[in-house]
């Protein structure tokens, strides 16, 4: 019997944990257009395959565009209590290389390689009784893979999501929050929105997030445990009332969505760290063996960061030791490696590293 969608085999036995130093090949099965610029894209595994994750948890995509290995973070919107299919909700970027790749390119039945997830914004890894989840723009996705997956597991739990965007137009996930708010008697909803939309029948908050506007939707913020995820300026903008409130940061978590490259604002940190002290730190000599370029590097910065303030390019992406995009072969040397799941431990013993996250701790010969 042949069949139009995707269909699992129910019977097969659960596979084994899925890993960030796994490899995977995943089949784009079903594109949801969300908004005039977001797409979701729900993914399977080529065979049996029961995805393991926490909701909130990123994949990295490993993409051929043109000539170029790119790799790329996005976090999976979908949820764990459903493991057969991920997914990850992908919003148009002016300029984006990846983003406006996925939406020309992808298509139903295209295989994308992957990394497993890897990261640490979950509200399941600290359980609490009152959440606050603040949202701005697409970065909703970790916040409603963890809203969906306390809905499935009938959690009981008291949350308050507020999802801020530019426009009514630009609200992600709807009709689906309404849904899940009228099954969760404890989940409340609030959206903000910066300017009306001409036409819609949107109701909501109109402006930006402040103080005043977070106390009327949530009077009880200061006590609960708050999970932030969008723009900088955003989350920016959410640190400052809550230190301005007294809010205990402690329990405050948030995650970047945006792995665009760093390198202007590496340059502009490079340019203001005082020298005066350069003297007594020691550095060690970093040589690129195929551009057959050198540069010094102190034991308190990461080559990447030395690389650009000497005006070397090197790929990079999240400059978090996260996406792998920055991975480079070394040939000797040692150094100091602090990733978050960029990295497979295998390509570590085969002497591969990521320059955004490591500290020489020797001179260092690299491959590229």
């Amino acid at each position: 019997m042949s069949t139009s969608f995707y269909a699992p085999d129910f019977a097969a036995p659960v596979s084994p944990p899925w890993s960030a130093d796994q490899d995977e090949t995943l089949r784009c099965v079903h594109i949801r257009q969300e908004t005039h610029d977001v797409k979701t894209f729900v993914l399977a595994a080529n065979g049996p395959r029961n995805f393991r994750y926490l909701p909130g948890q990123f994949i990295t995509l490993e993409l051929e565009i043109g000539d170029k290995k790119i790799n790329r973070c996005y976090t999976l919107s979908s949820t764990p209590t459903r493991p057969d299919l991920v997914s990850i909700t992908v919003k148009r970027v002016p300029g984006g290389v990846v983003s406006n790749w996925l939406h020309d390119n992808v298509r139903v039945g295209m295989e994308l390689g992957a990394m497993g997830p890897s990261g640490e914004f979950s509200c399941f890894k600290a359980p609490a009784q009152r959440y606050l989840f603040l949202s701005g723009g697409s970065g909703v996705t970790p916040l409603m893979s963890m809203t969906r997956a306390l809905h499935d597991l009938g959690s009981d739990a008291d949350i308050v999501f507020v999802h801020c965007a530019r426009t009514p137009a630009d609200v992600l996930f709807p009709e689906e929050l309404t849904m899940m708010a009228r099954n969760m008697a404890n989940l409340r909803l609030a959206m903000v929105c910066e300017q009306h939309t001409p036409g819609s029948a949107y109701a909501g908050h109109l402006g930006r997030l402040d103080a005043a506007r977070l106390a009327h939707i949530a009077p009880d913020f200061l006590q609960r445990d708050v999970y932030t995820c969008g723009p900088a300026p955003f989350m920016g903008a959410v640190r400052g009332l809550l230190s301005g409130a007294g809010f205990e940061m402690q329990r405050y978590r948030e995650e970047s969505f945006s792995f665009e490259s760093l390198a202007t604002q590496e340059v502009v940190e490079s340019d203001n760290t005082n020298s005066s002290n350069s003297d007594t730190i020691p550095a060690f000599n970093i040589q690129l063996q195929k551009m057959g370029k050198a540069f010094t590097c102190p034991t308190d910065q990461t080559i990447l960061k030395s690389a650009i303030a000497a005006g070397i390019r090197l790929p990079s992406s999240c400059s978090s030791g996260a996406c792998g995009t920055c991975k480079t072969k070394k040939i000797s040397g040692q150094v100091e490696m602090k990733h978050a799941g960029g990295i497979r431990q295998r390509e570590i013993d085969q002497g591969w590293f990521l320059p955004c996250c490591s500290k020489p701790l020797s001179d260092i010969v690299m491959e590229r």
